[in-house]
């Protein structure tokens, strides 16, 4: 009989109750932290298109500020070219 045990491997399918408990347990861990990863990406990506509008937004009023800029150079400009200022103030 001691022969016939060596040559053979058994496999015990038994499993306590704290053997299951700790599976549930760790399954439950599992997917709780995923859940959580889902949510904090949904804030994430929130979060990311909020400050991709912001900067849309920005980038129209530094263009509008850029016109702006510019028009009132253009029309310093014009208005140094129609009256020369005269040092001696004659």
């Amino acid at each position: 009989m001691a022969e016939n045990n060596s040559r053979t491997w058994q496999f015990n399918r038994q499993i306590n109750v704290s053997t299951l408990v700790q599976l549930v347990l760790l399954a439950s861990l599992i997917l709780g932290s995923w859940v959580n990863l889902q949510r904090q990406l949904d804030i994430l990506q929130h979060d990311v298109t909020a400050l991709l509008q912001c900067q849309k937004e920005f980038q129209h009023k530094l263009d509008l500020l850029s016109e702006r800029c510019i028009s009132y150079e253009y029309r310093l400009r014009t208005l140094e070219k129609e009256k020369p200022t005269n040092k001696f103030g004659s």
